[in-house]
């Protein structure tokens, strides 16, 4: 469960784009939609400790983000829009020491190379890596554990059909865990069969979509509606 209390938060402390929000997103995934600058990506930088809010709580799990900072992060995982990597290491480094952060054994990180179509390229450094590889790098680094509050920055983005179908395999997987996942995604059909809930953030509250339609049309044009930021007497039911 991923839970916002009361948040507040502003870029220049002066217009808030998120005011006094209460919001609770639980188990399953979570679609987070809107126009472009509504707040999508701040609200997922919100969650993964990016951001710090001006006001109110984030919990993880029941854990406080801040008062409770690494048991919080623990159970985190986020993929950003823009990779963050190290420049300078090597994704092979890199992968090693997310294996020893997370307790697990270091053959994991040979494991997640390879499922993103990185086994060769190791020892490279990020800064050698093209923008499609330095986000498989980074996504490389999520398949390592099971992290319980997954974050998702357009996962699918400048990756091929095989890399798309490797991803989307594991974010079933750990939806079958019990994990709460929330993907920004432009790309909605991949996501809208097993979307639980859509969230958006509209004139500074976060809005929270639960029993979204049955039918697969009906769904998707409801998420469609949510993404192009439609009045909500518009949206389909």
């Amino acid at each position: 469960m991923i839970r916002f209390e009361q948040m507040s938060f502003s870029y220049d402390g002066r217009v808030r784009v998120i005011d006094r929000a209460d919001a609770a997103l639980g188990p399953g995934l979570t679609l987070c939609l809107g126009l472009n600058g509504c707040g999508k990506s701040t609200l997922l930088k919100l969650a993964a400790g990016v951001e710090h809010p001006d006001e109110g709580r984030i919990l993880l799990g029941g854990r406080d983000l801040w008062s409770d900072e690494v048991a919080a992060r623990r159970t985190l995982a986020y993929l950003p829009e823009h990779p963050d990597l190290t420049p300078y290491a090597t994704i092979g480094d890199i992968l090693r020491l997310v294996c020893r952060l997370r307790g697990e054994a270091p053959e994991s990180a040979a494991d997640a190379l390879e499922a993103m179509g990185l086994e060769g390229l190791a020892g490279r450094s990020v800064r050698e890596l093209s923008l499609g590889q330095r986000r498989r790098a980074h996504f490389a680094a999520l398949l390592i554990g099971r992290p319980e509050h997954i974050l998702l920055d357009e996962p699918l983005e400048a990756m091929d059909n095989r890399i798309s179908e490797e991803i989307l395999a594991w974010i079933r997987k750990r939806l079958q865990d019990g994990a709460a996942v929330v993907a920004v995604s432009h790309a909605l059909a991949p996501f809208a069969e097993w979307a639980e809930r859509a969230v958006t953030v509209d004139m500074g509250k976060i809005l929270v979509f639960e029993g979204l339609p049955q039918k697969a049309a009906s769904r998707l044009m409801f998420l469609e509606s949510l993404a192009k930021g439609l009045p909500l007497q518009a949206q389909p039911a």
